[in-house]
């Protein structure tokens, strides 16, 4: 370690090729100094970030939310994903607030001193919508929801980060601050989250320094992934995944799908009883559906914050796309919410500091239409549940 440098790092030589792998924090002055006086004291041919390329952009362009396309997000089903990363985003803007820092000041900072050295600037990282989709599709279904909903109410109902956050965050390593209360009791989070981006970049760093193109490389990763990453790199590299192993996302289990439609079938089947019993049964049970699922759709759009043609919406959408699974309430509703109360550019513009505090994802209109697909979606599966089991209750 340099005498000038406080903070970790390693050098590791292969196939001639030195790399110094900088362990920082991602809100750490002293972190974005380390990098400075590195670059500036070394005559290093490429600087390596952990960052992809959507988080890198995210960083050096951070109007880029002001293009994102609201109906197409809702169409192609990311407004989960959407939501997800703009939760991200947040809690990282809340870290820095708190520490007075910009946010990925050391990587920014990397890049641009790169950039103005005529430096290739290597993005190491996995891309982070892939790395949240194999946590996703790791931990089971049952549990997906409570990740959801967790990272979403630490976001937006914790106004003060607590001291546990900080202290996680100065290990540098966002996504695993984030969900730390999930990653440290849970392997199936955990591997996803740290250990395959351990491989990823030890996997990024190998190959570029066997490419013969550089002979001496930055890093600058994440503290908490600098003793992964040099295990990796120095002797258990040949037991890496490749690198389209890591970026491939596991196939979904076949029979979590099927729920929705027993579901239906047993809903259609406790119709049919109920007629076959007396047709003023099957209509009894025919409006309690319509009334428990779409009333708690109806509701979770109005929590939300949604315009009451949205509410009304809901309600009539839910009793019926609950009966089609291949279309959820939540794109019903975010599509006529959008439609009513369309966002404007000052929305998008703004986004990114408005989902900072809770108040600001109701008073936004991109993100309080996420909000609305999100709420609407919860009530209407939870009033199917409950519809479900109220049917069969008056049937047995």
């Amino acid at each position: 370690m340099s005498n000038d440098i406080d903070q970790p790092i390693e050098k590791i030589t292969i196939n001639g090729c030195e790399i110094t792998v900088l362990g920082t924090a991602h809100v750490s002055q002293a972190s974005a100094d380390a990098v400075k006086t590195l670059i500036t004291d070394n005559d290093y041919s490429a600087v390596a970030i952990e960052l992809c390329p959507s988080r890198y952009n995210a960083l050096i362009d951070p109007e880029s939310l002001a293009q994102m396309d609201l109906f197409n997000v809702i169409k192609n089903g990311k407004a989960a994903m959407v939501t997800a990363s703009l939760a991200l985003g947040a809690f990282q803007q809340k870290m820095a607030d708190e520490l007075g820092i910009e946010p990925g000041a050391e990587m920014k900072i990397a890049a641009n001193m790169a950039k103005a050295d005529h430096l290739p600037v290597l993005l190491i990282d996995r891309e982070v919508g892939t790395t949240l989709k194999r946590v996703y599709r790791n931990v089971p279904w049952w549990k997906r929801m409570e990740l959801f909903s967790g990272l979403l109410a630490s976001v937006m109902f914790s106004e003060k980060i607590s001291e546990e956050d900080i202290e996680k965050l100065k290990e540098g390593d966002m996504l695993d601050a984030t969900f730390s209360q999930f990653a440290e009791s849970s392997s199936e989070i955990y591997n996803p989250l740290v250990n395959e981006r351990d491989q990823y970049m030890a996997r990024r760093l190998h190959d570029e320094a066997k490419s013969g193109e550089h002979q001496s490389i930055l890093a600058v990763v994440g503290a908490g992934h600098l003793k992964g990453i040099k295990k990796y790199l120095e002797t258990e590299l040949s037991n890496v995944k490749s690198l389209e192993e890591l970026d491939s996302i596991p196939a979904s289990s076949r029979w979590p799908k099927l729920i929705p439609w027993v579901i239906v079938g047993l809903v259609f089947i406790g119709f049919g009883l109920g007629f076959s019993r007396a047709p003023e049964l099957g209509w009894q049970l025919i409006i309690e559906w319509v009334v428990i699922n779409g009333g708690l759709s109806a509701l979770g759009a109005l929590l939300a914050g949604a315009h009451p043609l949205t509410v009304l919406t809901a309600f009539l959408a839910a009793p019926l796309t609950s009966l089609n699974p291949t279309v959820g309430a939540g794109m019903v509703t975010a599509a006529v919410e959008a439609w009513i109360r369309k966002p404007r550019v000052g929305d998008f513009s703004t986004l990114k500091k408005d989902t900072v505090h809770v108040t600001g994802w109701w008073k936004n209109r991109v993100s309080r239409t996420l909000l609305v697909f999100i709420f609407s979606t919860i009530g209407s599966a939870v009033g199917t549940y409950i519809a479900g089991f109220r049917i069969f209750e008056q049937l047995s």
